[in-house]
């Protein structure tokens, strides 16, 4: 599961970790046990024609080796599945997991069936079948004369193992700790780093993002301040007043004063 935005990566725990590789080792495990299935499944074929010759089940054989073809394309894609469900379930995807119960959980149901299947002698270890049918004992002493003495505890070691393992990476995937880390976390508030920049402000329509402050120089983009007029080192003398001539500065002398 991806986190939400404005959340920090989460660590994954050590217990997510452990059952994603167990289902990469059971995958490997089924692997391997179709390698061994196919190494004698010629032998079973020609086991059962033999036995099976002559009565009403002749094609017992062919059916068989049919069958085992379609469980090990089976196992194969199996095996694939679980490979990607340990991926994806290192990345905290809740589905995975869910899907993970669900495919475990049939496949631990059939991995043990086959298990207690071969520790009983199989389906047709009982007694005398009745009609022209030969027993179970008669098959599964002929099986056994002509298998290698390796298959069925290879067969069953395998079994075991691929059992237990998928077992434990189903519990560890429901622990505290797994919860935690597939439970989707909601997007928190978090204070900006020191050194980091600040988020940009929306600015309002008709005006612009960054005004800026003005400046005395008038430049373009920042509002100048007026331009004030410069003052002199001395104050402006005021010019005498006009002449008669009206002409301003001319000197007028006074008049002589009258004998009367």
């Amino acid at each position: 599961m991806v986190d939400a935005p404005g959340t920090s990566p989460r660590a994954r725990p050590s217990v997510v970790t452990l059952s994603s590789w167990l289902l990469i080792l059971v995958a490997a495990i089924q692997v391997l046990n179709l390698i061994v299935t196919l190494s004698v499944i010629g032998k079973i074929r020609d086991v059962l024609k033999d036995a099976y010759a002559g009565t009403s089940a002749e094609s017992a054989g062919d059916v068989a080796y049919a069958f085992t073809i379609g469980t090990s394309i089976l196992s194969l894609l199996l095996a694939a599945g679980l490979v990607v469900l340990a991926l994806l379930n290192n990345r905290g995807k809740n589905a995975s997991r869910i899907t993970t119960w669900v495919v475990g959980g049939i496949l631990f149901c059939c991995t043990g069936g086959s298990l207690l299947n071969g520790v009983s002698g199989g389906m047709m270890g009982g007694g005398n079948t009745s009609g022209d049918l030969p027993s179970g004992q008669e098959i599964q002493r002929r099986l056994e004369d002509a298998l290698p003495s390796w298959f069925a505890p290879v067969s069953t070691l395998l079994g075991i193992v691929a059992l237990l393992s998928l077992l434990g990476a189903l519990i560890l995937l429901a622990l505290p700790k797994s919860n935690e880390f597939f439970r989707k976390r909601k997007a928190g508030w978090e204070p900006p780093v020191p050194g980091g920049a600040y988020p940009a402000y929306p600015s309002t329509p008709g005006q612009s993002a960054d005004p800026g402050y003005p400046s005395a120089t008038g430049q373009s983009g920042d509002p100048a301040y007026p331009a004030y007029p410069s003052t002199p080192d001395q104050p402006p003398t005021t010019p005498p007043p006009a002449g008669p001539t009206g002409q301003p500065g001319e000197r007028r002398d006074p008049e002589p004063p009258s004998g009367n």
